[in-house]
């Protein structure tokens, strides 16, 4: 690009990588062709959205819990302040998928001979929807119990210890308890969107870069939240 610094390009080169995956992605996943599924027909192209923000979630959650262990092993509040940055952005991206989820069944899974509150009630019950429900009540968990919390470093050793616990608990209630039940959820003999049985080529060509996108945007927004915070720190330890 034509006036930037080169430093300032290698700091940024991500941070631009990250606008244009999502705008391809935003753009692709609207006008590039998809398969003719009956029962999906256009909803598909919500694969760009919602299974991409949740392997993001999944990204952002594993980093914060990389950070817990570092702060545990090192005492050092950096890395809570990390983990708890990358926590947070984690959740929003797992509210995001889970809502695009959620709407996404609405359409597709719910009987349109039926009234709406009785499709509702069935799309309730859906274990990949308990189970999501569950992960983000757990992380919810997380930030309620560190704003109990008054002493800085009591909170961050239980903030570090419960969030590897909240990401252990991401495996049994996402992937492993709801394919043990019935479900109308795709991908209960693997990975959704992993499987090449289960996308369509021309998809691929936008699904991986959506998620390296979203992922991106995650980190970005992470790395904000850190600046705020060793901010805050700052002017907290100088009153």
């Amino acid at each position: 690009m034509p006036g930037l610094p080169h430093s300032v390009m290698r700091k940024s080169w991500w941070k631009i990588a990250c606008v244009i995956l999502l705008v391809y992605a935003v753009v692709g996943g609207l006008l590039l062709p998809v398969p003719a599924l009956r029962q999906l027909e256009e909803t598909i192209r919500n694969l760009y959205y919602h299974v991409c923000m949740w392997f993001a979630m999944m990204i952002l959650f594993t980093v914060s819990m990389v950070y817990s262990v570092r702060y545990l092993r090192t005492l050092d509040y950096r890395f809570d302040l990390y983990s708890r940055a990358f926590a947070v952005t984690g959740l929003v991206m797992g509210l995001l998928g889970y809502s695009t989820g959620a709407i996404w069944a609405s359409y597709t899974w719910a009987d349109p001979n039926n009234p709406a509150y009785a499709s509702f009630g069935t799309i309730a019950r859906e274990p990949k929807l308990i189970g999501a429900a569950i992960a983000i009540l757990i992380y919810f968990a997380y930030f309620v119990l560190r704003s109990s919390i008054t002493d800085m470093d009591k909170r961050a050793k239980v903030g570090a210890v419960y969030n590897i616990f909240a990401y252990a608990m991401l495996f049994p209630s996402i992937w492993i308890v709801p394919r043990l039940l019935p479900s109308l959820h795709p991908g209960q003999e693997g990975n959704p969107a992993l499987n090449f049985n289960d996308i369509d080529a021309r998809m691929r060509m936008v699904f991986y870069p959506a998620v390296i996108g979203w992922t991106l945007l995650g980190v970005w927004i992470s790395t904000l939240n850190i600046r705020i915070g060793l901010i805050t720190e700052k002017k907290w330890l100088h009153e």
